[in-house]
């Protein structure tokens, strides 16, 4: 074996010397200023450093009931210090927020194939404080801030998804008793997937279908002890398991539930919002929606979910390509160039460096957003909630398979390499794609928001008031059907995004309503789902520049000159590589010539040529550890080979010189003489 030295890389340090921006100064803006990168960095160094972690071994050679049992041997070690950490710092629970903010970078080092605690702060505890009222705010926050207990949120049925009118699950009141009777009828009633449920957690909020006097009185939330404290096996008439092997997320441990009449008390029902007295009669909620509003939390934080794996997948491929070697671009050059130089390269990585800024300013500002309207919600209005709904279940869909496409598209771009484990990509992908999936399948997420979108188009015919993120929709009426002419500015290209959006919204309204003369609204509706998903992907991409236009303008003002720059170009780099990608719905619209779209082309050319030098100083600035982006092509000090023989030698058939199975099977093979 030889020996293996370690420096910083000499192409990547070259690379590096070329960036003209200030690096700290872009990691500042990325996480908020400069206090809360040194909190971000403390808290980071806080867990990473703990040796007792065993951070070096590479779990992915082991068993899935050891990847499983090393995960919560990790997460007793992360727990208990993030509560002492919590104290320290005030014991708030802006505190609590700060510390969770920032363990989303820092788990993905220390738990790479999901958090076996990852739904209790999540989703658990998040339901109970939306849901509950005082009393059982003072009875069960406490436990769950403290881990006393650990609990999951338990919706998702083996035979029953998105929909959740038709879980099957049932909580029957017994007024006589005081008790709520929990049963599940059939098979496709199980409770199934639910992370954390399988052998982790002792409790669950269980959404189920409220009987009560006999009348089912829909969908509510039930806290269930399924678990003994002591014991840990399942209470009685509880049925509860792994679901088995995954794709991916495989220490997520995701569970299956169900229910022999089992009773649980009259407080056990979160009463924030609907209520029921103690003779049975149901109180329905001023909003219905309120009860599914941890599922709208969870989508909201899923687009910075989307930013760290797109940052993380992006750095690796930048790194890379700047250090590999490959294929002279003129026939006579005697040294390789770095791959980072052939053009179609840079198309595959810069375009995703600039929407992991683009999806962060979305982020912030669906997360501002969120905390507005609930704040307006806790004072009675919901005006705005429809909205939230629509932008947070599109947000969701095209983020999570933006990202898991342009993970794939970056692990390309690393050949060979990049197909290893320990390239970094592969848990990347699952994770992405797994995202694709929970909380809301994807193509019924983007139907959700089309409902929204063809209301909105109605009132926008109806002289109707429009809220903010659908105005757009009032210039596509009041041209009365003549098309957008195209103007090639940054904000031209939103007009001509609007533009299709708008067309395309049209164009299914109108489709819907020539079909309802001979179907109903709901098959109409059906009939024209395909063009009911592209006016939601439309309209989100509206979303995602108009707000990477806004907030990029406010971010330009306060910067300097050589950041505004850097800041300019991401935003010219996404405008048109979107413009150029949805050019067949944009010319339906838009008076845009030949000649407008080889304008554009070249322009894409250009920026990508700006973008080189750039590159690494964005990506050095999201500022992720080695332990954090786990690879062993995306290291800082860039030793791409080094790392990678390394890695190779850690696998467990190195670890002798003759496997058994040669004397077992392959010596007697060759001996056979067949």
């Amino acid at each position: 074996m030889p020996a293996i030295s370690k420096t910083i890389n000499k192409d990547l340090k070259e690379e590096r010397d070329k960036v003209k921006f200030n690096i700290e100064e872009f990691t500042n803006w990325f996480y908020g200023g400069s206090e809360k990168v040194l909190e971000k960095r403390k808290i980071e160094n806080y867990f990473l450093s703990d040796k007792s972690l065993n951070l070096e071994t590479d779990t992915s050679y082991l068993s899935y009931k050891e990847k499983y049992e090393e995960a919560i041997r990790r997460s007793c070690i992360v727990y208990p210090k993030m509560l002492k950490l919590h104290q320290e710092l005030g014991g708030t629970e802006e505190d609590f927020r700060k510390i969770m903010d920032n363990l989303r970078y820092t788990m993905s080092a220390i738990q790479k194939e999901g958090n076996p605690f990852m739904l209790h702060f999540g989703m658990f505890t998040v339901t109970i404080m939306n849901l509950a009222n005082d009393e059982q705010l003072s009875e069960w926050l406490p436990k769950c801030v403290n881990c006393e207990i650990l609990g999951t949120y338990a919706q998702t049925e083996l035979g029953h998804g998105t929909f959740i009118k038709k879980l099957e699950t049932t909580a029957t009141y017994d007024p006589k008793t005081k008790e709520f009777v929990l049963n599940t009828p059939t098979l496709t009633a199980y409770k199934w997937w639910p992370g954390n449920l399988g052998h982790t957690v002792n409790h669950a909020i269980v959404m189920a279908q409220l009987y009560t006097k006999g009348e089912c009185c829909g969908i509510q939330p039930f806290i269930v002890q399924i678990r003994d404290l002591e014991t840990h096996k399942p209470m009685p008439g509880i049925t509860v398991g792994d679901i088995g092997n995954k794709v991916g997320f495989q220490t997520v441990n995701n569970g299956f539930l169900a229910f022999n009449n089992v009773r649980i008390p009259y407080k056990n029902m979160l009463m924030k919002s609907s209520k029921l007295s103690e003779d049975g009669t149901f109180i329905k909620p001023k909003n219905a929606k309120q009860n599914y509003g941890t599922m709208v939390f969870v989508r909201v934080y899923m687009i910075m979910d989307v930013v760290v794996n797109m940052s993380r997948a992006a750095t690796i491929a930048t790194r890379y390509s700047m250090v590999r070697r490959q294929s002279p671009i003129n026939p006579n050059d005697e040294v390789e160039p770095k791959i980072i130089e052939h053009m179609t390269q840079q198309y595959k990585i810069f375009p995703a460096i600039a929407k992991v800024i683009i999806y962060k300013c979305m982020a912030d500002n669906l997360r501002n957003l969120y905390q507005q309207i609930t704040l307006e919600g806790t004072k009675g209005s919901f005006e705005r909630a429809p909205e939230l709904h629509a932008l947070s279940c599109c947000l969701k869909a095209v983020c999570t398979n933006d990202a898991a496409k342009t993970t794939e598209i970056l692990r390309l771009a690393c050949g060979g390499h990049g197909f290893l484990n320990s390239s970094g990509f592969a848990d990347n992908y699952k994770n992405a794609t797994a995202a694709q999936t929970y909380e809301g399948e994807n193509t019924v997420m983007l139907l959700q928001t089309a409902r929204f979108l063809i209301k909105s188009f109605t009132k926008a015919k109806n002289g109707e008031k429009l809220t903010e993120g659908v105005f757009y929709l009032n210039d596509f009426v009041k041209r009365n059907g003549k098309r957008e002419p195209f103007d090639d500015s940054i904000r031209g290209i939103l007009r001509a995004i609007q533009a299709a959006a708008a067309g395309k919204i049209s164009s299914a309204w109108k489709h819907i309503e020539e079909k309802k003369k001979f179907l109903t609204v709901e098959e109409a509706t059906n009939q024209t789902g395909i063009e009911l998903i592209r006016c939601a992907e439309l309209h989100c991409y509206v979303c995602l520049l108009q707000t990477g236009i806004e907030e990029i303008e406010q971010i330009i003002k306060n910067v300097s000159p050589a950041l505004r720059e850097v800041f300019k170009n991401v935003l010219e780099l996404y405008a048109i590589d979107n413009v150029l990608n949805m050019i067949g719905d944009i010319l339906q619209h838009v008076d845009m010539t030949n000649a407008d779209i080889d304008k554009l082309q070249k322009r894409l050319e250009a920026v990508l040529t700006f973008f080189r030098s750039s590159a690494i100083g964005i990506v050095d600035g999201f500022d992720l550890s080695d332990a954090v982006v786990s690879s062993t092509l995306g290291t800082y000090d860039g030793n791409v080979y080094e790392n990678i023989f390394e890695a190779a030698m850690k696998s467990p058939l190195n670890q002798e010189d003759v496997n058994k199975s040669f004397h077992l099977y392959l010596k007697p093979f060759l001996k056979s003489n067949l």
